[in-house]
């Protein structure tokens, strides 16, 4: 098969990724295998070409938004059977025994594992997965509008979870892309006024096209004080930024895997009144299995720009310049294998 590997985390402009030829992975015990039909891609993947995640796998294929359809089963498996249509997440593995699990924190448990990190991904034309953390989907909706609803979109809803946003509140969104613009989309169904601060027109066109109260730059205050916000670009200098624009009690929500380092935050104008700052780690798989739902009762869509496997690299190009809005996925289209 053909996938593409992290040779040597660095600059995405200095091509840090091969596509090669690599044999069809081999599935253990209670793993399925999946063709991968499409793959969305996530900034995440971006932060492991390029380093900005530690290797865990040496020449490990990003990707863990996938769409794909079972080929193959371990011989533990049991309810799924090849033809079935699944969705592969970044979580791929816990422990299932440590504290934090059997608490309903899977997502903190310190034995996990993540897809496209620490083992390979949906940049290929298969992979495999724990059929324990993979997800059915609905029938009536395409690979591509699903596949950034698999990281994206649960991440996001987390994030928006974090936030505690109350009733009818209101919500800025700092960062537009393929993860904001889905919690938006959740936000304003269950009520929210959203202001959006982002770079770029095209984001903050999309924002407003889905309903949005405002877009305006990242840096600019929204129109009123926030109640809850969710920081989705990956740029410490904002958080400062966010922290001053909540209203009394307000709470900041940080959705990324990765940060720039944050300027150091004063008490007084960032902090006081009760404001709060969290962080979001991963997710579990009720965060996956109530978000998926939602979608389906709110008609949540992705806005996406589709890419051939083969241009992975540019996909992450574009997606690092900011040139698109929503989010990118990539198509494996088995009739351009030669």
């Amino acid at each position: 098969m053909r996938a593409w590997e992290v040779a040597r985390p660095g600059p995405i402009e200095q091509e840090p990724l091969r596509f090669v030829e690599r044999p069809v992975p081999v599935t253990r015990a209670d793993e399925l295998l999946v063709r991968v039909r499409a793959c969305g891609v996530c900034r995440t993947d971006l932060h492991v070409a390029e380093g900005d995640l530690p290797v865990r796998l040496a020449g490990v294929t990003p990707g863990h938004e996938v769409v794909g359809e079972v080929v193959g089963t371990g011989s533990d498996v049991r309810g799924h059977a090849p033809g079935d249509r699944v969705g592969i997440a970044w979580l791929r593995r816990t422990d299932g025994t440590c504290a934090y699990c059997l608490r309903g924190a899977e997502n903190l448990c310190p034995g996990s594992e993540y897809t496209g990190w620490d083992a390979h991904g949906g940049y290929a034309e298969y992979t495999t997965v724990p059929a324990a953390f993979s997800y059915p989907l609905p029938a009536d909706v395409d690979d591509v509008t699903l596949a950034p609803l698999l990281c994206a979109g649960i991440i996001g809803y987390r994030a928006l979870r974090r936030a505690s946003l109350p009733p009818g509140g209101r919500l800025g969104l700092y960062g537009f892309g393929g993860s904001a613009h889905l919690c938006a989309q959740v936000a304003l169904a269950q009520g929210a006024r959203v202001h959006v601060m982002t770079r770029g027109t095209a984001a903050q066109r999309l924002a407003l096209e889905l309903g949005c109260a405002s877009a305006r730059g990242a840096y600019e205050p929204p129109p009123e004080p926030l109640d809850s916000a969710i920081l989705f670009a990956p740029v410490g200098d904002l958080v400062p930024v966010a922290l001053r624009a909540l209203d009394r009690g307000g709470v900041l929500s940080v959705a990324g895997i990765h940060l720039t380092d944050t300027p150091p935050l004063r008490y007084e104008t960032e902090l006081f009144y009760e404001k709060e700052l969290r962080s979001v780690t991963s997710n579990t798989r009720e965060d996956g299995r109530e978000f998926l739902a939602l979608t389906a009762r709110h008609s949540v869509r992705a806005t996406t720009h589709t890419y051939p496997l083969a241009r992975a690299l540019d996909a992450l190009r574009d997606l690092k310049a900011g040139h698109f809005d929503g989010a990118a996925v990539l198509v494996n289209d088995p009739s351009a294998r030669h």
